[in-house]
């Protein structure tokens, strides 16, 4: 069993490397070798065949230059010796050229001169016909002295009659010298620059090592695979952003979060989402960490961390149901505190009653108990004859029960008038609430304090205002006051502030309205919501003159019921 775990670890330590660094260098490398090879391969061969062809025209000249001279003549005129005219003339031509014969033979192929005196007067080892017939030749030949490259011309008398032709011949052995001597220069050529690939090549292999951590391409797809499925079983929003901002990545919980789509990766953040504070923050324009921001009618907390390679990584948190719960913890912790301040008022009330009772006061004791009882039921009528939609009008009532309490004055102007066809209640309900509970913090403790309500219908749209008698909101920070985060306030235990406002005026806009904040004509803060398209059509034959409403302008049974349910709550 050692032995086979030997041989398979011999097996992997031979085989084909597995890290991404040494695949890239090696294949690199085999790259750089194999193109070396074939580039020196592919000049050797047209070389050999250029030193062939330079030799044979070589020889081709020499035979030209040898007819040209008066050796016709000498041919004509004399016989085939060694010591004759034909055979000196070319001698010196063979050895002033470096040719290795020069043969001049008349029209019967026989030699009038040569290398060898013993073939003058023989008859060539070669045709000679195609020169003797006017042409001129080169080639490469076998002949008595060897392999030559050949050039044969034609020889002519003063006439132009032929009269023999001249062979000329260069050594093949030369040629190969020349070709071999070309060799090592050349291999040294590629040499070198199979070298300098080979150090690119290794420098960059060294830089995809960096680059890779060193991993091998099977754990890179595992990393891959593990980053999709991490990535998208993440309950946490995930977007990756490239240096130019551009979206990189998103998983499912970002698109849900974000209300985008898959076809918004790729396209740049400002694009998809517009102009706005979620933006802003995953931009990195603003800084900070647990950054609050509102999408849609979610409540978001990002985190944002840089990237080596300029780009970015934010994470998103949905704080939509903490917030909530945050709020309604703080309406129940102010309503405890109410109730607990009623609590003592009506013992207070109970011990006043018991007294007159004891005291046998009893018309006395009955005016005390209808004073107590009306003012209560007065401000529930107020409100339920003037606002006709159950919710805005249940919390408006508990709210100024609270307001009583914390000794703020909560009324309804004159110019309140809401029908029952709200088309989102619970919208509405949402925004009077963050507003009365912002009027209430900033009404307390002000001289005279008090809020005024103000909630009226034009034709399909709803209109809010409200003013409290508070210091007010400086004219440099009533935008600000609509951003996510901002408040003046100290963050409660159960997260932050700056969020209320913010959810009104988005609100206001996802319904195509409005919300601002201006001054209030006794110095206090007055804001404004316009909510279009905020109640259905009215319909046919409806009305709401007081003949469809009690004396009080309320329908039927409405105030004294709501009144009554605003009394127990």
């Amino acid at each position: 069993m050692n032995a086979a775990l030997s041989t398979a670890g011999r097996r992997r330590r031979f085989g084909w490397p597995r890290r991404v660094f040494s695949q890239v260098l090696l294949m690199q490398l085999a790259i750089a070798a194999g193109v070396t090879v074939l580039a020196t391969g592919l000049f050797l061969a047209p070389f050999s065949a250029e030193l062939d062809d330079q030799a044979m025209r070589r020889a081709l000249a020499i035979a030209e230059t040898t007819a040209s001279t008066d050796v016709a003549a000498d041919l004509v005129a004399t016989d085939p010796t060694a010591d004759g005219p034909v055979q000196a003339e070319a001698e010196r031509i063979r050895q002033s050229t470096g040719a290795e014969y020069v043969v001049i033979m008349d029209r019967r192929g026989v030699r009038w001169s040569h290398t060898d005196l013993d073939e003058i007067g023989r008859v060539v080892s070669t045709d000679p016909s195609d020169a003797l017939a006017g042409k001129d030749v080169m080639e490469l030949d076998n002949g008595t002295l060897g392999r030559s490259a050949r050039g044969k011309v034609p020889l002519r008398d003063e006439s132009g009659r032929i009269v023999g032709a001249v062979s000329v011949g260069i050594a093949y052995d030369s040629v190969r010298d020349r070709f071999l001597a070309a060799i090592p220069g050349l291999l040294a050529y590629a040499g070198g620059a199979l070298a300098a690939g080979a150090l690119a090549a290794y420098l960059i292999s060294r830089r995809l090592q960096r680059q890779t951590h060193d991993l091998a391409f099977s754990d890179i797809s595992a990393l891959l695979t593990e980053r999709e499925a991490m990535l998208h079983s993440l309950r946490e929003g995930v977007v990756a952003l490239d240096g130019s901002g551009r979206i990189r990545l998103m998983n499912d919980e970002a698109q849900r979060l974000l209300g985008l789509g898959p076809d918004a990766t790729g396209r740049p953040l400002d694009e998809v989402l517009g102009a706005g504070r979620t933006t802003e923050v995953l931009a990195g324009r603003v800084v900070g960490e647990d950054l609050l921001a509102v999408q849609g009618s979610r409540v978001l907390v990002a985190n944002r961390m840089p990237t080596d390679d300029g780009g970015a990584v934010v994470t998103l948190r949905d704080r939509t149901e903490l917030e909530r719960l945050g709020r309604e913890l703080d309406a129940t912790k102010g309503l405890i505190d109410a109730l607990r301040a009623q609590d003592h008022e009506h013992a207070n009330r109970m011990h006043t009653l018991l007294g007159l009772l004891e005291l046998e006061m009893h018309e006395e004791a009955v005016e005390f108990v209808t004073e107590v009882v009306g003012v209560h039921r007065a401000t529930a009528e107020q409100i339920t004859e003037r606002i006709h939609d159950p919710l805005p009008a249940a919390l408006l009532v508990g709210k100024a029960t609270v307001a009583a309490e914390r000794g703020v004055s909560l009324r309804l102007s004159t110019g309140t008038l809401l029908p029952d066809r709200l088309i989102d209640p619970q919208g509405l309900v949402t925004v009077v609430g963050n507003l009365v509970d912002n009027a209430l913090d900033a009404a307390a403790g002000s001289e005279d304090p008090r809020i005024e309500v103000e909630l009226r219908a034009e034709g399909r749209t709803v209109v809010l205002v409200i003013s409290d008698s508070g210091p007010g909101v400086p004219a440099d920070q009533r935008e600000l006051v609509f951003s996510e985060g901002w408040s003046t306030k100290e963050p409660p235990a159960h997260g932050k502030r700056g969020l209320g406002l913010a959810l009104v005026r988005r609100l206001a806009e996802r319904q195509g309205g409005s919300a601002r904040v201006g001054a209030a004509s006794h110095g206090g803060a007055e804001f404004t919501v316009v909510l279009p398209e905020a109640l259905t059509e009215a319909e046919p034959g409806g009305s709401m003159e007081p003949d469809a409403t009690t004396e009080s302008g309320a329908p039927p049974g409405t105030a004294r019921e709501q009144a009554t349910a605003g009394e127990t709550r």
